[in-house]
């Protein structure tokens, strides 16, 4: 009799699989949608690929031209404060000038002024640049080879009127190549520029001197210049009739400096003809 009474409780300790079952059923926690609540930042980017289609709706230029625009008023800006930025240096020099000044000669606010140029010599550097593009262009214009068959005073008409022009037009153009204090890099620019000047004044002078020596014709592109630059002087502080005036009296001096070097040369005569008739005149 005990014996069929002994497996009864075998078969209830059956609950054991049971457990087994839950661990079976707990199988699906990986499986918690959990992580795939985080799929919404998947879907961030594509917010702009719908935002996207609404720029063909302004057209394909917009988007290019907004920047150009920027940089257009950019540039206006920045035009209207190396202006400013001239007036300043030209009243006060470039060592009282400061970007206060030239702020409120531009009728913008500091703050606006640094937006685009962090100090004064900043501000110095690029107009000084700008300035000796334009001076280069001058000269260039000036000396040029079609001048050398003029006769001796149109030829000084030709070369130096351009560059009183420029220098009348860009009075700050003297401040920052001759006044104290102006950043290193103006002034190395300058001197790279005077080296290549006077260079193509020797050359000038050497077509009517062929036999002159080298250090001779250094010399009178040295003298012309300064004559020029000393002269310069007095014509920036004039206007009118008697700005003219001294300009008149430049270009005396220099005709009668030159005169006797490269020969006398009327009007009307080409210099080459002039030299052929005076094979002697350049001897002194």
């Amino acid at each position: 009799m005990p014996e069929p009474t002994t497996p009864e409780p075998a078969a209830t300790a059956e609950p054991a699989p049971t457990r087994r079952t839950r661990a079976a059923t707990s199988e699906p926690e990986p499986t918690k949608p959990a992580p795939a609540k985080a799929e919404p930042p998947a879907t961030r980017p594509a917010r702009p690929a719908t935002a996207e289609p609404a720029t063909p709706a302004t057209g394909e230029h917009p988007p290019t031209a907004k920047p150009r625009r920027r940089q257009a008023r950019g540039e206006r800006r920045i035009a209207q404060l190396l202006d400013a930025a001239a007036s300043v240096f030209c009243t006060s020099g470039y060592t009282a000038a400061s970007t206060n000044a030239i702020a409120r000669e531009a009728g913008v606010s500091p703050g606006t002024l640094y937006q685009f140029f962090p100090n004064k010599e900043a501000i110095a550097v690029e107009l000084g640049g700008r300035l000796l593009e334009r001076w280069r262009d001058s000269h260039g214009a000036a000396l040029t080879a079609a001048n050398l068959d003029l006769p001796l005073d149109q030829l000084l008409d030709a070369v130096l009127d351009p560059l009183f022009a420029f220098n009348h037009e860009n009075p700050a153009f003297a401040v920052l190549v001759h006044g104290p204090d102006v950043p290193g890099q103006i002034t190395q620019e300058f001197d790279a520029l005077h080296a290549v000047l006077l260079t193509r004044i020797e050359e000038i002078v050497a077509s009517f001197l062929p036999d002159a020596p080298p250090a001779e014709l250094s010399l009178i592109a040295t003298m012309i210049f300064a004559i020029f630059k000393a002269g310069l002087d007095l014509v920036l502080a004039h206007e009118g009739e008697e700005r003219q005036a001294y300009i008149d009296e430049i270009k005396k001096v220099l005709f009668r400096y030159l005169a006797p070097i490269v020969g006398f040369c009327p009007a009307g005569q080409p210099a080459a003809e002039q030299r052929d008739a005076q094979p002697g005149a350049h001897s002194h």
